[in-house]
């Protein structure tokens, strides 16, 4: 998938230019320069990525980053254990979550949702209706992704866009806000 395509895909979730954002997962780091992109000179972009492969790819990602481009940080960790990082105005989980065991999406994603900020935004690309493989052993179903903000109390997701993947099947991608904490 090219930049372009990719910044389309998750335009929708990005409310405005600036803040900071994570790119949970972020592989070698396609949708981490989107991001980038769609933020802006006055953004930042964490990249959290643990493979040294695509960690290398990531790096020359950010030091290849343009003037009006957000700034990008590179963190090798497991996103499934998050480091520590600054309260976000959005995370992007982008073909990531699917690597995810069943039983542990709900816990990733909670985790996830408290870093954000009040307002904040969490934005997931994955495959609808796609069988389990090697390449996405734990499918993320638009419909799995509503249930499992359900059952952490996040608001509704909602489906912001689709493209056909050259692999197979359909991306979507979709956001939810996390909700202005009391107290």
């Amino acid at each position: 998938m090219e930049i372009d395509e990719a910044a389309r895909l998750i335009a929708p979730a990005v409310a405005a230019r600036g803040g900071t954002w994570a790119d949970l997962g972020a592989g070698r780091g396609t949708f981490t320069r989107a991001l980038a992109t769609l933020l802006g000179e006055s953004g930042r972009v964490i990249a959290v990525e643990r493979d040294g492969t695509a960690l290398r790819a990531l790096t020359q990602v950010a030091e290849r980053g343009g003037a009006d481009e957000a700034a990008i940080e590179v963190v090798r960790a497991d996103f499934t254990t998050l480091p520590r990082l600054p309260l976000l105005d959005g995370a992007l989980l982008a073909n990531a979550l699917h690597f995810v065991e069943y039983a542990l999406q709900e816990r990733v994603l909670e985790a996830v949702a408290r870093c954000l900020k009040p307002d904040g935004r969490l934005a997931l690309v994955e495959y609808e209706h796609r069988d389990a493989s090697r390449w996405v052993p734990y499918p993320v179903s638009f419909d799995r992704f509503v249930a499992l903000a359900h059952a952490l109390g996040l608001d509704a997701p909602v489906r912001s866009g689709e493209r056909h993947s050259r692999y197979g099947g359909t991306l979507y991608s979709a956001y939810l806000m996390t909700r202005a904490r009391a107290g």
